[in-house]
């Protein structure tokens, strides 16, 4: 179980879609928090990924004018 303190304007505004919709407040806590554990999960993957080719000596890195090349962008 968590317990959160919210500022009094996002647990007024959370209160009025609360109401609104007839869903229960923390239906909309646990939908923003999935959301925002998705993405951050997805981003620190990445960093760490990054992270193990570079020490490795894998990581393969091009130059602006290859990547032009490689996307048809000129």
């Amino acid at each position: 179980m968590l317990g959160v303190r919210l500022p009094q304007d996002l647990d007024r505004r959370l209160s009025a879609l609360s109401l609104q919709t007839k869903r229960p407040k923390s239906f909309y806590v646990k939908e923003a928090i999935a959301e925002y554990l998705d993405e951050h999960e997805s981003i620190y993957q990445a960093v760490a990924q990054y992270e193990a080719e570079q020490k490795a000596g894998t990581l393969k890195t091009y130059t602006l004018e290859e990547m032009k090349q490689r996307h048809d962008l000129d």
